[in-house]
């Protein structure tokens, strides 16, 4: 009798973790209670568990998530703001005095989900922020 899970994800590649420098074709990714519980093909899948949620993605990669090391999150509101622009010039004469009048405690928290909801959309899973 298969074992009931959540969520039974079908992609046509999967890049795991380990083993480095593989790519799976026609595998499944388990997950169950918000972990991965297990990764094997397809068929093997479909005869071992039974899925809450089924997602066959016939045309998907599925990678590891991403990692940014450096970001300023909540300036994702100041996004287009002087572009192209050597950076003294960009800081001094248009980031900081938009920063001076703009930033407050709301502006970081907005800024900041709007960038998380950009980076999750993106695969970015982990980030280190640099603002405040």
């Amino acid at each position: 009798m298969p074992q009931p899970v959540d969520t039974l994800l079908n992609a046509r590649w999967i890049i795991p973790v380990e083993p480095h420098g593989q790519t799976l074709e026609y595998h499944a990714l388990v997950i169950d209670k918000g972990r991965i519980l297990d990764l094997l093909p397809q068929n093997m899948a479909a005869a071992r568990y039974q899925a809450t949620e089924h997602l066959n993605l016939d045309r998907h990669l599925l990678i590891p998530g991403l990692i940014n090391a450096h970001t300023h999150a909540s300036m994702s509101l100041l996004r287009g703001l002087a572009d192209d622009l050597p950076l003294l010039t960009w800081l001094q004469d248009h980031i900081w005095p938009a920063e001076a009048r703009w930033v407050d405690t709301g502006f970081v928290a907005d800024g900041t989900r709007l960038a998380v909801a950009e980076m999750l959309r993106g695969g970015t899973t982990c980030f280190n922020d640099m603002y405040f």
